[in-house]
């Protein structure tokens, strides 16, 4: 396939746009401008490789479209196709129809839809990206009435916390608040499925309360209570029509009050019923209900929640592929359909972290819909078999949740009912078969706690022998971001085992998760913060995960979250599988293209399990030694910024020989002027002999005495001087600190030896310009992100880790020439543009093209050093870095070990 750019696609499709006709090539040409092998497609067309059931109308490919013409109406042809047998049994992407006038697609692992006329295909050339490996950022279908009805819903919550202040002040109050929305949301979607009467609750409303709102607190405990009675001749004859539910959803209690209402909110509540919840998604709308009614959330609706695209990255390769290759292998074999529709209906699905359920409603519907398409096909080998499946085998006692947040789980719960109804309406509209969903019996297996302290064979038996995938997205936080509560939860994870306390929070779910599926069939696969896979933190957590005889099956590499919401969370991401050891191939997803390894590491590189720790010197010899800048410890007092700098000198002009530019990561890459005094042993005295600095050294004294470090202690003798001092009078290579993760590159600098660097950069004195050319290189930045550590989502450089552990191998004095060319090239370059800052320059929407080619070079010439093959992805560059990092640290402990 041929890796292509967005332009270079744009460019490719453009052809196909504006024609007088089209015919079955068009869907070849289509395939060629997205970059798909030519040989496959010659074979698709030959017939070959197409697996459509009619090739003379149709083109279809596993896993990358199914296509086909018509002379009848495309939207009605769509619609069938979408969840035929054929579609789900080969994966299809793309399903597409076309009369050669108009043409309809669908994307169908996001559910966005294409209606235009063909002529009009290179204008929406993005659709199809998915096909060059540049999957979609952001998922969009039918999130915008989730979105309006939770804000909606938000108003409502508002008014009725102001109007029944005295519910908080009762032992369950809030819990109430939050029972009764979830029974609203319930009512408000039954009535638009089917489940009620049409509009039978919001009309009920309207009809029988007063417009001020002062009834329809009673009025709704009786319709409650109405849901919650068997018999309906014990019910009003008013409330008749209101079925029985069950499932504990309307259970009445004294603790299950309903709040007072307004005139305000009953006009709030009423404007709420006449929303369309048919279609509402319980993938996302739980998790925005769940921001509605929690103190400082309101801001964020649905930011976090992980989109459909997310929870498939994580579903799909634990177990949907697999089912689906299954599928497919027993397609025309009744005794292997019966077998499939078996296992899948004994798969047990258990997030412990469930939040509103989104990863076990879409598990739910993804099976549902597997199970439908098996059901079709079935039905065509033997029509049968139609009357031995009257309902689905798929249960939701079969999805297991744990979650802190008890109104979390109760419309967890909701959720799944809702999605059971959406997919019985499915399997009606296919097999004209209604499964009715209330009375409710089934409740789901979610439960609230905390998922640190509680045994998970408590909550979803595993004895070794069943199908269980552990899933979710479990929550973050740094070691210096966690609560009391939290800190006191890692006692319960690792018991007497070992552990840093600079973890991640996420590593308990991982931890725990292990545990639970040692020596068992089970797997896990988490949505994860990127950060577990970078820095110390690898050293810290897999070790402990490995050491168990647990791998890595699969892993999505660094990711920005999307979802649908109106704000998305600023966050990069990583899915993780860990399996028990097994011969089953290890997969690397990169950029949206599937690469096989053949063990994936820590670092999520195609590698033996190596964690990279602090080393004093440099692996390689041909590097020389970087050190931290010079630490001043003085409460700021030693620094100066250029208004006290000018006002310093006016009053005291003998002060200047003791001004010196300072300069950190801020600093350097934003052109920020600050200065410093600096004072050595010989010009003390001078120093002190000006008022203002002595001033300033009394109170540097002052600050170091009372410290609780006996080190520092000891400094408050010489006060005039930095605490730590690092500073050479002579060229050096300056390297930040941290830089913004957005930066290509981390803009390095040569300096001139007059600045003092702070503790917040990095310095390599006296260097040969060749080192700068490789510290600049895309080689080091790719070991950088994999191996340095955040700040938040910046880039952290380390001297001990990053630069230390870096390998290089032995260079020419014909290569440090080219290198040195190189760096100069890129220097020249930069002093071109010298009216802009670094940060300007390595914006990545703004970098100047004669720079951005200048790096190019460099990154060319170091990477043919390594290799003689041209590397694709980062991935690959890790994956020789680490090859040569092993064999470089193992030649050193062999020469070690001969020292000896």
């Amino acid at each position: 396939m041929v890796k292509l750019n967005l332009k270079a696609v744009e460019e490719r499709v453009a052809p196909l746009g504006g024609r007088e006709s089209y015919d079955q090539e068009f869907i070849f040409s289509l395939l060629l401008a997205y970059g798909k092998p030519q040989g496959n497609v010659t074979r698709l067309r030959n017939g070959s490789l197409n697996v459509a059931h009619d090739p003379s109308t149709e083109v279809a490919q596993k896993n990358v479209v199914y296509f086909k013409e018509t002379t009848g109406d495309p939207l009605a042809v769509i619609d069938e196709l979408k969840t035929s047998p054929l579609v789900v049994r080969y994966n299809t992407r793309f399903v597409i129809v076309t009369d050669y006038t108009e043409l309809l697609a669908i994307d169908t692992k996001t559910g966005e839809n294409l209606m235009i006329p063909i002529r009009n295909v290179d204008q929406h050339f993005t659709f199809f990206l998915p096909w060059a490996g540049m999957e979609k950022a952001q998922y969009v279908a039918e999130a915008h009435a989730d979105v309006k009805a939770a804000e909606r819903m938000g108003k409502l919550f508002d008014e009725l916390l102001a109007a029944n202040p005295e519910m908080f002040g009762m032992a369950h109050g809030r819990h109430a608040l939050n029972v009764f929305f979830t029974r609203l949301l319930f009512c408000f979607f039954a009535e638009d499925t089917g489940i009620f009467d049409e509009g039978g609750f919001t009309n009920s409303i309207g009809s029988h309360t007063q417009p001020d709102g002062s009834d329809v607190a009673d009025f709704l405990t009786e319709v409650f209570r109405a849901l919650d009675t068997k018999d309906a001749a014990k019910k009003p004859v008013h409330l008749a029509r209101f079925p029985y539910v069950n499932g504990r959803l309307f259970t009445m209690s004294p603790e299950h009050v309903v709040p007072q209402f307004t005139k305000k909110a009953r006009d709030l509540l009423i404007e709420s019923g006449t929303l369309i919840w048919r279609d509402i998604n319980p993938d996302i709308f739980g998790s925005m209900f769940q921001a509605i009614v929690t103190p400082g959330k309101r801001s964020d609706l649905g930011q976090h929640y992980t989109s459909v695209p997310n929870i498939l990255r994580t579903i799909e390769p634990l177990f949907l592929d697999d089912l689906k290759e299954q599928f497919d292998a027993g397609f025309d074999s009744v005794k292997k359909l019966e077998t499939l529709l078996e296992r899948i209906s004994a798969i047990k699905v258990f997030d412990p972290a469930c939040g509103s359920g989104n990863f076990l409603i879409i598990a739910y519907k993804e099976l549902r819909r597997l199970e439908h398409a098996i059901l079709e096909r079935l039905f065509e080998i033997d029509p049968k078999h139609q009357m031995l499946y009257a309902e689905s085998k798929i249960n939701i006692e079969n999805f297991y949740g744990l979650e802190i947040d008890d109104f979390a789980v109760e419309v967890a719960i909701l959720s799944l009912w809702i999605a059971k109804h959406q997919m019985n309406s499915e399997f009606k509209e296919k097999f004209n078969l209604s499964i009715p969903l209330i009375p409710l019996k089934e409740t789901g297996q979610i439960q609230a706690g905390n998922a640190t302290r509680l045994d998970w064979q408590q909550i979803c038996p595993n004895d070794g022998s069943g199908e269980i995938y552990l899933v979710g997205n479990p929550p973050y936080s740094g070691y210096s971001m966690q609560s009391k509560e939290q800190k006191i939860d890692y006692g319960y994870v690792f018991g007497n085992r070992t552990y840093s306390k600079t973890l991640d929070y996420i590593a308990l779910w991982f931890i725990k998760g292990v545990d639970y599926i040692h020596n068992t069939r089970a797997e896990l696969s988490f949505v994860t913060t990127n950060s577990v896979t970078q820095g110390e933190h690898v050293g810290l957590m897999f070790p402990m995960i490995f050491e168990m005889g647990i791998e890595i099956g699969y892993a999505y590499t660094s990711f920005k979250w999307t979802n649908s919401a109106k704000r998305n969370a600023g966050v990069t991401v990583a899915v993780i599988n860990l399996r028990n050891t097994q011969l089953k191939p290890k997969y690397l997803y990169i950029d949206g293209v599937r690469l096989q390894a053949s063990n994936i590491n820590g670092y999520l590189v195609d590698g033996l399990n190596t964690f990279i720790g602090r080393r004093t010197k440099p692996l390689s010899i041909a590097l020389p030694a970087m050190g931290r800048g010079s630490q001043p410890t003085d409460n700021g007092t030693l620094i100066l910024e250029t208004p006290e700098r000018e006002a310093l000198l006016s009053e005291y002009p003998e002060a200047a020989p003791f001004i010196r530019r300072y300069i950190g990561s801020r600093e350097y890459i934003n052109d920020i002027e600050r200065w410093c005094i600096w004072v050595d042993r010989e010009t003390q005295h001078a120093a002190e002999c000006i008022p203002a600095l002595a001033k300033r050294f009394e109170d540097v004294r002052l600050f170091r005495l009372r410290s609780q470090k006996a080190a520092t202690r000891e400094k408050s003798k010489t006060p005039w001087k930095f605490d730590e001092v690092r500073f050479q009078r002579s060229e050096f290579v300056i390297v930040p600190k941290t830089s913004s993760e957005r930066r290509e590159y981390i803009p390095l600098g040569y300096m001139s030896g007059a600045e003092v660097v702070s503790d917040l950069a990095f310095t390599v004195y006296n260097p040969a310009p060749w080192v700068f050319a490789f510290l600049t290189s895309r080689m080091h930045m790719t070991w950088t992100r994999a191996v340095g550590g955040r700040l938040k989502t910046d880039y952290r450089y380390s001297n001990t880790i990053v630069y230390n552990n870096f390998p290089v191998p032995p260079l020419s004095d014909t290569v440090k020439e080219m290198l040195t060319f190189a760096a100069l090239r890129i220097l020249d370059v930069r002093e071109y543009h010298c009216e802009r800052t670094l940060a300007e320059l390595y914006d990545p929407d703004l970098m100047p093209a004669d720079l951005r080619q200048a790096h190019a070079e460099v990154d060319t010439l170091v990477d043919s050093i390594y290799s003689k093959r041209v590397y694709e992805t980062d991935e690959l560059r890790l994956s020789d870095l680490f090859a040569m990092y092993e064999a470089m640290t193992a030649a050193e402990s062999v020469k070690g070990n001969k020292k000896k």
